[in-house]
């Protein structure tokens, strides 16, 4: 896959990146590199101070940039842009990268899924490859919240709580999700999703992440 001129390709790091700043949240990522994940470079990259996602719609099975680091109780902050408002991804959290087998591709993921879509799946909790679907869906009154707060052309916000076995997320301002869920996992990788199926974009900035006690 061919990127512009000026992409810097993925490159591996661990541990997080940067020092925490007034209200504790950590940068997981330093807005040049791609220091502190790893996924295929054929798909990841940086430009303009955001990790790019492009896929041409024609990968075997979902692909994600997987953190080096695991998560246990925590708030995440992560901004995204669905160019052109089209597309399927997603925030995961609380994952584990499965294990590469024979005639499957490497970077896959299986856990807890902050839905990000160009439909009504936009803000659901998902169990990303966990036999639980969606685990938590939008009423029609969220989904026309949600579709208010949305920005389409421009950057949006989810904000991700994992506390034990409360999970709480909020898109943009809107609580789409506050469960508790004792049958999660209570620990695991952050990762981002190109899903595949279709051409699509997607850019991620101002990843950071709070550690709870």
């Amino acid at each position: 896959m061919r990127w512009m001129a000026g992409a810097v390709l993925l490159w591996l790091c661990a541990g997080p990146i940067g020092a925490a700043d007034d209200d504790g949240f950590v940068p997981l990522f330093d807005g040049q590199s791609l220091a502190g994940w790893h996924g295929d470079p054929k798909f990841w990259a940086v430009l303009d101070g955001a990790i790019v996602g492009r896929t041409e719609g024609k990968i075997p099975a979902n692909t994600f940039l997987i953190s080096d680091g695991t998560y246990s109780n925590f708030i995440l902050k992560v901004q995204f842009r669905l160019h052109d408002q089209r597309g399927n991804s997603g925030v995961q959290f609380r994952s584990e990268e499965v294990p590469q087998q024979e005639g499957q591709p490497p970077f896959v993921v299986a856990g807890y899924q902050a839905d990000i879509a160009d439909n009504h799946y936009l803000g659901i909790l998902y169990g990303e490859r966990t036999g639980r679907g969606i685990i938590q869906n939008l009423t029609p009154e969220l989904q026309a919240q949600v579709a208010a707060a949305i920005k389409p052309k421009d950057w949006n916000e989810y904000v991700i709580t994992a506390d034990g076995d409360h999970i709480v997320q909020t898109l943009n301002g809107v609580t789409t999700v506050d469960i508790m869920d004792p049958e999660g996992a209570k620990s695991g990788i952050i990762a981002l999703q190109l899903h595949r199926g279709q051409d699509m974009t997607i850019s991620f900035r101002e990843v950071k992440i709070k550690t709870l006690e």
